[in-house]
């Protein structure tokens, strides 16, 4: 009998027949990785559904718009230094407009982080929301992504306004650069029409168009461009750790102490190169070692304020995508052990 021959005897096999021991293990199989699957589903469902409603409240906050116009200020400010500078005008508006994205990142983060897990228990809307068939750490998650996801549009959009500066600082035509971000805003205002239901979601293409807009315009000085995208991700990638730490506040304290303590932390962890050497001769043995163990016990920050001459490429054996890309998964890191804390924290927490 041929292969083809035992293919079609096994087709023709009545379904209602005995089957071989192995079919019913494959069937059991099937049927638990169907149930896992759709348990991921629905996990994944309950996250993204707390991540949009979180995004939805954080972007209509009137904090955030008003440190966005502050940050739109700023950009104006690094104009006036730049043109009052003698030379390297260009690196004057970059270097003060990625340290301007960083500040203002940790800023907002502080900020929503602190207080919008609070305002949900003050409220007393997350009792109905817990009430519901979602864990606690599903919560938590869900409040970060959307915290992310706004300090996502809030730090695109800053650093495409600084990048249309920069644009016009170097030669680029003023009535491009107000005709692209004219099409910009008549691009929010269509999508917002169009669909007035998921209006704040619009916020999100926009600010990747300014940001992609900014790259374009910002061509005429391709190292002053690549300063503020690289400088661009790696405050995001700090912000997000910034958000993780001020959940972990949130957790279990107020808002006020929340803040206090999460930005004791950035303090910390912007000095964790410095702690981790101090010099024996003028601090003493015990202090060096104390002080060396607190730098490696809270995130380095430090890494995400790199030198200018790293984030155009100068250093060598260093290259830019690489230092971004173990950057991003040194925050990634950090934020999975934050969260785990914040939800060991929250789940022990009674609301009663």
């Amino acid at each position: 009998m041929g292969l083809s021959d035992t293919m079609q005897a096994a087709c023709s096999l009545d379904a209602s027949g005995p089957h071989p021991p192995w079919f019913s293990a494959l069937s059991v199989a099937s049927e638990r990785d169907r149930e896992i699957r759709s348990r991921w589903m629905q996990m994944l469902h309950r996250v993204a559904t707390v991540a949009a409603n979180s995004y939805r409240e954080s972007v209509r906050a009137r904090v955030l718009h008003g440190l966005f116009g502050l940050a739109v200020a700023t950009a104006g400010y690094a104009m006036v230094v730049g043109a009052y500078a003698l030379q390297d005008t260009l690196r004057v508006v970059s270097d003060l407009g990625a340290a301007s994205v960083s500040i203002y990142g940790i800023i907002v983060a502080v900020v929503v982080g602190a207080t919008s897990l609070f305002r949900e228990i003050e409220l007393k809307t997350i009792f109905p929301i817990l009430a519901r068939p979602i864990r606690r750490w599903e919560y938590l998650v869900g409040k970060f992504l959307g915290t992310v996801m706004t300090l996502a549009v809030f730090i695109l959009a800053n650093t495409g306004v600084l990048q249309s500066a920069i644009a016009v600082l170097s030669g680029r035509s003023v009535w491009i650069v107000v005709s692209v971000w004219l099409a910009s805003f008549a691009m929010l205002g269509a999508m917002m029409r169009w669909i007035p239901q998921y209006r704040t979601f619009a916020l999100i293409p926009w600010a990747l168009f300014v940001f992609a807009a900014g790259w374009w315009l910002g061509l005429t000085a391709p190292e002053d461009t690549q300063v503020l995208a690289a400088s661009a991700t790696l405050a995001l990638c700090e912000v997000a750790v910034v958000t993780a730490i001020a959940l972990v506040f949130a957790s279990f304290s107020s808002p006020f102490l929340t803040a206090v303590l999460t930005f004791g932390l950035v303090v910390v962890g912007r000095s964790a190169d410095s702690l981790m050497h101090l010099p024996v001769r003028v601090f003493g043995s015990a202090l060096t070692r104390t002080a060396a163990l607190v730098g490696k016990a809270v995130p380095n920050l430090m890494i995400y304020l790199p030198p200018r001459g790293l984030l155009i490429g100068e250093v060598s054996g260093v290259s830019v995508a690489g230092y971004v890309a173990r950057s991003g998964m040194y925050a990634l890191a950090w934020c999975a052990a934050l969260l785990i804390s914040a939800a060991v924290i929250f789940n022990r927490r009674d609301f009663q």
